[in-house]
């Protein structure tokens, strides 16, 4: 059974753009959606998710990663896969039908959401007659668009080699050809797909030489950021959730925040000072996805090893999206295969975004479901700041311990130090002494504390 959406809109205009009268067409293109019988029954517990994600949003997502890189979908089909095909993945009178579309709407690409091996995305060009991306693919160019950072850049060039490395028979057709081998008379040689081959091996060694001067950079900035102790706190969650908008709410910072999957790829750091004046870094990660490719996660090491050194971690969600329990299932798989526990309440905070997008019914319903966990999850939306003021107040708590009543009188020659105290705590009240001495009732973290103690200790000794 398949079910099928005409497209003939370009994804441009859908999304705002405009395009100028130089400007080229974008691409036209079909996009399947196979789904897997064996898959949707669970066949393969160990890797693949317990809950399974509706077809509509499967469609959704696919859409949605096409139109990432300005692609027009002239034709889109959800496809029931019962027997899948070694050679082509869907039956012969599926592949025959898509030819025929793909001839109608003149496109020029076919997606297929779903892993191809490098036989079935050759035959499948062959009879689609028009270049095919599986879903790997497609990841892998959006990724290489959206890379901004010399590092980024190695990445993504990294996760291609390894992809194509398997491919390259179908981009020759000259494979078969030897070359003469050393010595005299020579000999077989090697095949000219052996040499392109090693050629690909060669770069990626290269690559991966390059990457690890990165990682070992990166190893050196955390290093100083330990010596001046501020704590890390990740943003990290499912793509399209929120997290630069979040980042940029909480920081004011630039980063592009867009509706549209993996607006972000570079992560970008900033510093964060909480209410009780407590600094943070806030780091902003890639996206994570469903079926995210091993080796794009291997790629990534220097990125998301920000994830795995944070000191606290914020699992964010899109509340308002129907599979968000599958979504979140998808990114509680990746933080574990980082080492990163997602049910350590000490250590990763849920916050559940876009609650603005909810009618009055839905959300008074997932709030109160929420508050019966083990740890409720907060609630906020990034886009109006509702709900930030008890995020902050919690990560504050977290990294910082929880708040404290002190008081305490500063002398004629402290009063310097009021203004500091007005910054990093939270008065409550203020009493003008006679002798000139001034006591203040203050509210702070543990942290906090300790320091207002020595810091005020250091000053009565001098």
């Amino acid at each position: 059974m398949a079910r099928e959406k005409d497209a003939d809109r370009s994804v441009r205009g859908k999304q705002g753009h405009q395009l100028g009268p130089e400007a080229k067409d974008p691409t036209r293109a079909v996009v399947i959606v196979p789904v897997l019988t064996r898959q949707l029954r669970g066949d393969d517990e160990s890797s693949r998710p317990r809950l399974s994600r509706s077809a509509d949003a499967r469609h959704d997502e696919a859409v949605g990663l096409a139109s990432a890189i300005d692609l027009n979908p002239v034709h889109t089909a959800v496809v029931t896969v019962a027997d899948p095909r070694p050679a082509t993945l869907l039956g012969s009178g599926k592949v025959a039908e898509f030819a025929d579309i793909v001839k109608e709407r003149k496109a020029e690409l076919v997606i297929v959401d779903h892993p191809l091996t490098p036989v079935q995305q050759r035959n499948l060009e062959k009879e689609l007659n028009a270049k095919v991306l599986d879903r790997t693919g497609l990841i892998l160019e959006i990724f290489g668009e959206r890379a901004r950072t010399k590092e980024g850049t190695l990445q993504v060039e990294l996760a291609h080699l390894n992809y194509q490395k398997g491919r390259l028979v179908r981009s020759w057709t000259h494979l078969e050809r030897q070359r003469g081998g050393a010595g005299f008379l020579g000999g077989p040689g090697e095949t000219q797909i052996e040499s392109d081959r090693r050629i690909l091996q060669d770069k990626i060694t290269k690559l991966k030489h390059e990457l690890e001067t990165v990682r070992r950079t990166r190893d050196l900035h955390r290093a100083k950021r330990k010596k001046v102790p501020f704590p890390v706190v990740a943003i990290v969650g499912y793509t399209n959730a929120g997290k630069s908008t979040l980042f940029n709410r909480l920081t004011g910072a630039g980063v592009l925040a867009e509706d549209m999957l993996f607006a972000t790829l570079d992560p970008t750091l900033r510093r964060l000072r909480l209410p009780h004046g407590t600094p943070v870094i806030l780091s902003d990660t890639v996206g994570f996805i469903s079926d995210l490719p091993t080796h794009l996660v291997a790629a990534f090491r220097a990125t998301l090893e920000e994830v795995v050194e944070a000191d606290l971690v914020l699992h964010l969600r899109d509340i308002s999206d129907p599979d968000t329990a599958a979504q979140a299932e998808d990114v509680e798989r990746i933080l574990g295969d980082l080492g990163v526990d997602a049910a350590d309440a000490n250590r990763v905070i849920e916050v559940w975004n876009k609650i603005d997008l909810l009618d009055e019914s839905n959300r008074e319903r997932l709030l109160a479901e929420g508050a019966s966990g083990k740890s409720p999850p907060i609630a906020i939306s990034a886009v109006t700041g509702e709900g930030l003021d008890t995020l902050k107040a919690l990560i504050e708590a977290r990294v910082s311990g929880e708040l404290e009543t002190m008081t305490v009188t500063l002398s004629p020659a402290q009063l310097g130090q009021v203004d500091w105290l007005y910054r990093n705590g939270d008065v409550v009240s203020r009493a003008d002494n006679e002798d000139g001495s001034v006591t203040l009732s203050l509210t702070a973290t543990h942290s906090a504390r300790q320091e207002i103690e020595n810091r005020l200790h250091r000053k009565s000794r001098s």
